[in-house]
């Protein structure tokens, strides 16, 4: 028996590095919000101390069952108050470093869940 993986339809991450995703042929400098279903959006901050309660009120509204938060080059967590909107949506999320969610991401997208990927691209420092 030959096993093939099934085409998904999702959008992909082809690629990563400092400050860059690469989503089919077309790389992306800034935080992003990328969803499976083809959601793409410009995520303003341009690095994890510009993010607000706001930033996480803003994932509370999208149709998802699972958001998964890079937090740029290394792993750090929201305060749990910025949670809350999540959280009364039953919504979940789960927080790694942004190399880590990109994989994470695609694994999950590839499987045809209904997930978001919430992208903290920080520019490198020269």
């Amino acid at each position: 028996m030959k096993f093939q993986p099934e085409p998904s339809s999702a959008q992909t991450i082809r690629a990563y590095g400092p400050g860059w995703i690469g989503i089919d042929a077309e790389k992306i400098t800034t935080s992003i919000i990328l969803g499976s279903g083809g959601l793409r959006m410009v995520w303003p901050c341009a690095r994890f101390e510009d993010l607000t309660p706001d930033h996480f009120a803003q994932l509370a509204t999208l149709e998802a069952e699972l958001i998964i938060f890079g937090s740029g080059v290394r792993n750090r967590f929201p305060p749990p108050a910025w949670l809350q909107p999540l959280m009364a949506r039953r919504m979940g999320l789960e927080t790694m470093d942004t190399p880590a969610a990109c994989r994470t991401y695609n694994i999950l997208a590839s499987e045809g869940r209904n997930v978001v990927a919430a992208l903290v691209l920080e520019t490198p420092v020269a």
